[in-house]
Order: structure tokens, then sequence, then C-alpha cells
């Protein structure tokens, strides 16, 4: 309960302290205007138009962020208003104003008019956003099939394991060696048996001939 008598007071205070600060604005501008030839109605219309600027601008930046036209005129407004309160403090002579400052009074319609116009109906260009990429379709999951939780079923299911006896490797399938090569294996062979007095082996057969030893091999066999 305190705390919302301290938050309604608190926001009464600065709601009144804005009255106060609008309405000695008000008050100074209006004086202005009149000093400077201004008078009656148009006096008063001053004021207004001040703020009414001052509050576009702002509004602005609220709404569409920072930008440098909004800038531009609040920053305007708010010299025309913090002027009015410096010129009625007693920095100048009412009674006898410069020209600058009638010169200044006198264009401000036109100058206030091009900013609410400029603000009201000139929207920022801003980049747009790339456009979201589409979802992917996530894929279907299928439920798996609950697993049998009786043991015994899947076992009487199963057919035996039968054992299968190890497979051979295969045999290597004899080399066909070309009559020319038996016809010289012979020659050597027989040359062999004549100086050695002993039938050639496989060994020698080989080196004599200069062939691989599984070649050798089936020539020996031919010539047995």
């Amino acid at each position: 309960m305190r705390t919302s008598n301290r938050h309604g007071l608190r926001v009464d205070a600065v709601l009144i302290q804005a009255v106060i600060a609008g309405a000695l604005s008000f008050a100074h501008l209006h004086d202005l205007a009149a000093a400077a030839g201004q008078d009656g109605w148009k006096a008063w219309a001053y004021p207004v138009s001040v703020d009414l600027l001052l509050v576009a601008a702002w509004r602005r930046l609220r709404s569409e962020g920072p930008s440098r036209l909004a800038w531009c005129w609040f920053l305007i407004a708010l010299f025309a208003s913090l002027g009015a309160n410096v010129a009625t403090a007693g920095f100048l002579d009412l009674a006898d104003p410069p020209a600058l400052l009638r010169l200044g009074i006198a264009g401000w319609p036109a100058l206030a008019f091009l900013g609410g116009t400029l603000l009201a109906h000139s929207a920022e260009h801003r980049p747009q956003d790339p456009p979201a990429p589409a979802p992917t379709p996530e894929p279907d999951f299928v439920a798996d099939r609950e697993p049998d939780l009786d043991p015994a079923s899947d076992t009487e299911s199963l057919p035996a394991p039968t054992e299968q006896p190890p497979a051979l490797p295969p045999a290597d399938p004899a080399p066909a060696v070309p009559a020319v090569l038996i016809d010289h294996a012979r020659k050597v062979a027989a040359e062999y048996r004549d100086r050695t007095g002993a039938p050639i082996d496989t060994d020698t057969l080989r080196a004599r001939l200069g062939v691989p030893p599984h070649l050798a091999d089936a020539i020996a066999a031919q010539l047995a």
C-alpha cells in the first residue's frame, strides 16, 4: 500500500513540474512574440507552434529511432524555446527588440510549417531485413517395435545354428607351359644328366631357365 502511494506522489510531482515548466516557457514565448510586434492572438499562437514542433520531433525520435531530420527539428524547436526563456530574463530590451529578433519571429511560421510537414509526411527508408529461411521439415520418426520381454519365445522361434565345415582354400591351377619351353627344358635336363650323371633338380632347372618357382615345378612335373 505504501509503495503505491509513493509511486502516485512521484508521478504527481513530475506532472506538476511539467505543467509549471510548460506554463513558464509558454509565457516567455508569448512575451517575446508580443515584444517583436505580434499582438493579439498571434502572440499566443507562437508558443503553441514551438511546443507542437518540439513534441512532433520528439515523438518521431521515440517511434522510429534516431534520425537526422528529427534531431534537426528537435534542436530548432528547443533553441526557440530556450532562446525565449533567456531573452525574457533581461538580456534583451523588450521595449526595443533588435531587428534580427523581429526577423526570426516573423519567419518562424513558415519554418515551423516546413518542419511539421517534413516530420509528418517523410519516412526514413531503412533496409528491409532478409526474409527468414523456411523451416526445414522434420523427418518422421517411426516408433521402434517394443522388444519381446519373454526370452524363451525368442529362443524357440529361432532355428538352431548348424556348424558349417571350414571352407578349403581353392587349389591353385597348374600354369600352362608352352611347348617350346618344355623342349628347351628337356635339352637342359639331358645336358645336365650327361654331364653329372644325375637327373636335374627343380632349383637347378629354375635357375637355368630363369622362370618363377611355380612354373619350374610345372615343368619338372612334365619332365618326370
